[in-house]
């Protein structure tokens, strides 16, 4: 049956006239790839040659099979990988491209200890850019700070009292600005918190320099826009860091205009390294004139527009994430709601009709309900139930809800270390009773419901290796907490190499063209030094990319 599958592959190939100096065959390597459709059983298939043609997929088998069956074609080209591994191109379904290339050029506070650690981390970035109309960074996270507290406004003024300084929490739902931020947005005591957001305030009622979500848009308005150039810049150091670490595609989980346009132009250039999935930002004001215009695919696949985000509510660390009962250490606090229940449901009756996907945010258990309530509304109202909607994190799900996933045909987009980066601080914000149902990933699979994996980058670091750890041992890099936290929840490597893959790549309406090696798909994989299904699973984060392949074409190769 293989074989008759490949011979038909070559005689499309030939009645449509292909140039066979294009093909390439790999040989000399240990490959797997899954086989098989979405949503039922997939098989994995072991095989040490591929033949490529016009960037696709022609061949996978043995040498001497593959050497057989298509003679002087094996010959044309041959890259020897000289015993390596070989995985399908992995896919992270939930990152933000720009975010992360404007991230390499921030301060970085990811590893800070302290609120002072933090500090010094800036004034030290500061030194090296001292032109700079405003101090940027991002990654603090007070829950791994010594003192388990949010920040103020007088550490970052130490810094500097004259230059406004501007710090978004790791999760992206907070932020840390100085004096002089507060003063440029006009940020007082008496200021009042916008819907959807939270000005943290002291006891006199003074902001404490700490903004929750959509209070962060008082400060960031005033914060001069990138160019056009400076946004190609970034996104071109995302791609860079991206291919490095064997990723070749990414749902990129929030665009505006400006940024379409930029994707579109290196698209024109043929200057996309990998494959962007954009999903358009809810929140631009174009979004009605953009989802009038369609669908948009570039004839390379390198780019493609057809779904919409939709930010639902915060995150669970800043307390933004929207629960159904109190926070176990906040009882005065639910949550926020960045997008009202009313507005979700204008929005959905905007996009369902354009045929664009809706890929809505939701953490908390009551931000799901909300969103599973609202897309069954618009199912039973306008339609839409095939688009393959999804639910952005699925992240605390009330048990009750979880099976309204499959009977609403939902897909879960969920980032495995979320959970071993929130271990630490999930069951103080929840209790241990609320945690049924937070990161449920093998009782979303158990039921049939498609996983689309992804890292939330730059939330999380955007190593797909590090995805893949987390998700079969539901531990840190650090092989801790012994076990696996909730350890009856995580994935086996097959499912978790899956929701990197085939299912991410459904979740994108792109099976039949990306995730896994068959014929007829793009050549999209990834040369490894160690054999991910070999090699203990607490160290399967080290894994090293030796290289990247996009269709066919190596954008990135270590040294």
């Amino acid at each position: 049956m293989r074989i008759l599958r490949l011979i038909g592959f070559v005689l499309l190939m030939l009645h449509s006239g292909s140039v066979f100096a294009q093909s390439v065959l790999f040989h000399n390597f240990n490959g797997y790839t899954l086989t098989g459709n979405p949503g039922h059983e997939a098989v994995l298939v072991k095989f040490d040659a591929m033949l490529i043609h016009d960037g696709k997929v022609a061949a996978i088998g043995t040498l001497a099979e593959l050497e057989g069956v298509y003679g002087s074609l094996t010959k044309q080209k041959r890259v020897n990988l000289n015993g390596k591994f070989v995985l399908p191109g992995l896919i992270d379904a939930h990152g933000h491209v720009l975010g992360l290339g404007q991230n390499l050029m921030l301060a970085d506070l990811r590893d800070a200890k302290s609120e002072s650690d933090a500090a010094a981390i800036v004034a030290n970035f500061a030194q090296t850019t001292p032109s700079a109309e405003w101090i940027l960074g991002r990654g603090w996270n007070q829950e791994n700070w010594t003192v388990k507290a949010f920040p103020n406004a007088e550490s970052l003024d130490e810094v500097s009292s004259d230059k406004p300084i501007y710090l978004t929490r790791v999760d992206g739902h907070a932020a840390w600005a100085n004096s002089k931020a507060l003063e440029i947005a006009g940020i007082t005591a008496d200021t009042v918190s916008p819907d959807g957001g939270e000005i943290i305030r002291d006891s006199q009622g003074n902001p404490t320099g700490v903004l929750i979500d959509n209070a962060m848009n008082l400060v960031e308005q005033k914060i001069p826009a990138a160019s056009a150039q400076q946004q190609e810049e970034a996104l071109k150091l995302a791609f860079n860091h991206l291919l490095e670490r064997g990723i070749t595609g990414v749902h990129d989980a929030g665009v505006d205009a400006t940024t379409l346009q930029v994707y579109k132009e290196l698209a024109d250039k043929q200057a996309m390294p990998l494959r962007i999935y954009a999903m358009l930002s809810a929140t631009e004001p174009k979004l009605p004139e953009l989802l009038a215009a369609g669908h948009y695919v570039t004839a390379d696949d390198k780019l493609t527009v057809r779904s919409v985000k939709i930010y639902g509510d915060g995150a669970l660390g800043s307390r933004g994430a929207a629960l159904l009962a109190p926070y176990h250490d906040a009882p005065d606090q639910h949550g926020l709601m960045v997008t009202s229940q009313e507005r979700i449901r204008e929005l959905y009756e905007l996009i369902i009709p354009h045929g664009f996907q809706i890929n809505t945010h939701a953490i908390g258990d009551r931000a799901n309900r909300i969103v599973l309530d609202e897309y069954e509304h618009a199912f039973d109202t306008i339609g839409g139930r095939n688009l393959r909607h999804r639910i952005e994190h699925s992240q605390i799900v009330h048990p009750e809800d979880i099976p309204r996933f499959k009977e609403l045909n939902i897909i879960a987009s969920m980032q495995p270390t979320h959970a071993t980066s929130d271990k630490n601080m999930a069951e103080d914000r929840l209790g241990k009773a609320r945690m049924k149902g937070a990161y449920a990933w093998q009782t979303f699979a158990e039921q049939g419901t498609i996983i689309a994996a992804g890292s939330d980058f730059p939330v999380e670091l955007a190593d797909p290796f590090f995805g893949l750890h987390a998700a079969v041992t539901r531990q840190d890099r650090d092989n801790q907490p012994e076990g696996g936290w909730y350890a009856h929840e995580k994935l086996t490597l097959e499912q978790a190499l899956r929701a990197f893959t085939l299912d991410a790549a459904y979740a994108a309406g792109q099976e039949q063209e990306l995730g896994t090696l068959e014929p007829g798909k793009w050549a999209d994989f990834i040369v490894l030094d160690h054999d991910p299904f070999a090699r203990d699973a607490a160290i399967l984060w080290q894994n090293k990319v030796h290289a990247t392949y996009v269709a066919g074409k190596a954008e990135y190769l270590s040294k």
